[in-house]
């Protein structure tokens, strides 16, 4: 199943900058791993925003939602998932 995720980013001003490098070491190593198991097949920065536009290639809305609440900066996000099916005139 393929789902369009958009997620936006808020991190507190008052975040400690050692505790945020250690969010955003984990959050890469994270969205890499399901790059590489070819559930993150696509992962797009929106420019002049921290937000980025993703396609996620998972087994059911379950296992979505499972790699979404484990995002080491879930907490800091707005998630917007929209679900994707094939065109009719898509080549």
């Amino acid at each position: 199943m393929l789902f369009h995720v958009t997620m936006d980013v808020n991190l507190p001003p008052a975040l400690d900058p050692e505790g945020l490098t250690e969010i955003l070491d984990r959050e890469k190593a994270y969205c890499q791993d399901l790059q590489v198991k070819g559930k993150w097949v696509h992962l797009w920065r929106v420019v002049g925003q921290y937000a980025n536009v993703s396609i996620f290639d998972v087994d059911s809305p379950d296992e979505l939602h499972e790699i979404l609440w484990n995002l080491p900066l879930f907490s800091f996000m707005t998630v917007k998932v929209m679900p994707l099916c094939p065109h009719p005139s898509a080549l």
